[in-house]
């Protein structure tokens, strides 16, 4: 883990600024990645800061998508025997996904898709143990979070799942973990029901009765559920545990993706970080300022595996071309 360096004030780019602050190569435990935002111009990438136990930066923006929710009739055994919801299909609003700039199934590739097949590339290898030769012990569990409200994590944490459920070896649960103000769903056009706190508030609750099923192929969510004055007490209980280990433990081949509050707006990601095994830590270019970047990553150290998602600063410099290999580049 390296330590930050003290630089004198520079004129130069965002990145040039970050990588006099931060020395990257010395501290890189994850490969680069980028994405892009609706409004603004390509900008993400992924890395880890040399001040914090996380060191991962990447460089883009990344749409959102939502989930949704609908009556449950049947059910199937999973590797484990427990019983799985196998219930009807729930339609994801595909043109609120293009109007808001979201990464859409099935269309074809563009920028943001493949800033987002490299963002998720890392995330899967870090699980898998390929680029470590170990895996990481709950990587299939992934926390997208930020420091501050408006920084783009649900954007990213959307964008992330509809990318990683195209893969063919994975099936993807998008869990609204933001119960303060949930937007999941929401985003996706999907009806919102009893979900994550409900099942945690009730033992009698299989969790994956709640899950929603979505037409778009190994894309399923799971709702905030109701409101609680003591969210962030029953999130860290016990019973939370049990449940998470649980998403994961009876369906090997599942990626969860838990979209938080912000880590410095609320109290619910510190604890959540203590039940996954990767952060992914969206930092908002020319806003999210060091301090903050500081605090919120003491917050959410208790995983130990934390990238950073610089959304909003091309990770291509100046150009501006990437993805028109497939003739959708902007």
């Amino acid at each position: 883990m390296g330590m930050s360096q003290k630089v004198t004030p520079s004129t130069g780019s965002l990145i040039e600024r970050a990588a006099e602050i931060y020395d990257f190569r010395a501290a890189v435990r994850a490969p680069v990645v980028a994405v892009a935002s609706p409004q603004e111009p390509l900008g993400l990438s992924l890395s880890k800061p040399s001040f914090s136990s996380a060191e991962v930066a990447q460089e883009k923006d990344s749409p959102l998508r939502s989930a949704a929710s609908g009556s449950r009739s049947g059910q199937a055994s999973t590797s484990s025997g427990r019983t799985a919801f196998a219930g009807p299909l729930v339609a994801v609003d595909r043109n609120r996904l293009r109007e808001s700039g979201f990464i859409v199934p099935d269309a074809a590739p563009g920028s943001l898709a493949e800033e987002f097949r490299i963002v998720k590339r890392q995330l899967l290898l870090n699980a898998s143990g390929a680029a470590s030769g170990k895996p990481l012990e709950r990587g299939r569990m992934i926390l997208v979070c930020s420091a501050q409200p408006n920084d783009g994590k649900t954007f990213c944490a959307v964008n992330l799942a509809l990318s990683l459920a195209s893969e063919r070896d994975t099936e993807v649960l998008l869990v609204d973990a933001d119960v303060a103000k949930p937007e999941i769903l929401s985003t996706l056009g999907i009806e919102g029901g009893p979900g994550l706190m409900d099942a945690l508030a009730d033992p009698s609750i299989d969790v994956e009765s709640l899950i929603i099923r979505t037409d778009i192929p190994k894309l399923s969510v799971l709702a905030a559920g109701r409101q609680a004055n003591n969210d962030t007490e029953m999130l860290a209980s016990a019973r939370t545990k049990a449940v998470l280990d649980g998403l994961a433990d009876n369906h090997p081949s599942r990626i969860i993706i838990f979209d938080s509050a912000p880590a410095l707006a609320a109290s619910p990601a510190s604890v959540l970080a203590l039940n996954v095994g990767q952060v992914m830590m969206v930092v908002r270019a020319d806003r999210t300022t060091e301090s903050e970047l500081r605090d919120a990553l003491a917050l959410v150290d208790g995983c130990p595996n934390i990238s950073l998602l610089l959304n909003g600063s091309s990770y291509f410099g100046g150009n501006h071309s990437f993805g028109s290999y497939y003739g959708q580049g902007v």
